[in-house]
């Protein structure tokens, strides 16, 4: 693994046991009443988001903080950006200043590898576009091994619109590499055409697969994506695709639920579902 993550299929199953292994320290480290190390004293670190975001960013910024890093939150709205400066340039500009680390979330697939090309500080992919979200599937492969144990052998369904989700994307491969059993389910219009050339097994039927999973893992509706061709109606996707205390019940005992944020209540899941002693979405920041 080099300074950057871009990408997870970057990550060998050995790195990835590395990075859940460090993280467990780094939940000790929390727990303390001064929870900071100084892995990054005389560092900066720069949050790029060109995308809105709340747990992500915050996320980044307390990781860097807790690592004793300095951090520069770069704004979109009150930037130079706004006047027509270039995303090279505002790189050059930042790195310029010494910046160590670029933490990059950008609308458009392939921002962070560019930035990567463009600068000699390290490179985080915080989400780019449709095509990947390493962090949150980390974040997520580390909330399933520190309830189950382990992913290995796990049967995780994945659940709703994968078309337009990174976080699906990444999430499937960093299952897989750690020994876990992934579907996919969704509507065929909410699934990309590329399912065939991935390790997972697929279903259009949320009813008659889910008894079979050992976690749920629901995804967020990107409607601002979305036009009628893809769905007809958030009703008619609840009706078949929800989860609900009806689908709830065909659960296994030990079976979880998750989400990554943010949530649409009664959509995605409902209310009494989203805060149930099942749900690990709290566990998910």
């Amino acid at each position: 693994m080099n300074g950057n993550l871009l990408t997870i299929s970057q990550l060998s199953r050995a790195e990835l046991e590395e990075v859940l292994d460090v993280t467990d320290t780094m939940v000790e480290v929390s727990s303390r009443r001064i929870p900071k190390v100084p892995a990054l004293r005389g560092r900066t670190v720069v949050s790029m988001f060109y995308e809105d975001s709340t747990r992500t960013r915050l996320s980044f910024e307390s990781a860097a903080k807790r690592l004793s890093a300095d951090v520069m939150s770069f704004s979109v709205a009150s930037s130079s950006t706004r006047k027509g400066e270039s995303l090279r340039d505002t790189v050059a500009t930042l790195e310029a200043m010494g910046v160590d680390a670029f933490v990059v979330r950008h609308r458009s697939s392939g921002v962070p590898a560019m930035v990567a090309r463009w600068s000699t500080a390290a490179v985080v992919n915080a989400g780019d576009g449709w095509h990947a979200h390493p962090t949150q599937a980390l974040l997520d492969a580390y909330t399933i091994r520190s309830h189950f144990g382990s992913a290995e052998g796990l049967r995780v369904g994945i659940i709703g619109d994968i078309l337009h989700s990174r976080v699906a994307r990444s999430l499937m491969v960093v299952l897989e590499r750690l020994g876990a059993e992934v579907t996919l389910v969704a509507p065929p219009t909410l699934l990309p055409p590329s399912t065939d050339a991935w390790r997972v097994g697929v279903s259009h039927d949320l009813d008659s697969v889910i008894g079979g999973f050992d976690v749920v893992y629901a995804l967020r509706m990107q409607r601002e994506r979305m036009t009628e061709a893809h769905l007809p109606s958030l009703r008619e996707y609840t009706e078949c695709y929800g989860l609900t205390p009806r689908r709830a019940a065909e659960l296994s005992e030990r079976a979880v639920i998750m989400h990554p944020g943010p949530m649409n209540r009664g959509v995605e899941i409902s209310e009494a579902l989203a805060d149930s002693p099942r749900s690990l979405v709290t566990d998910q920041v």
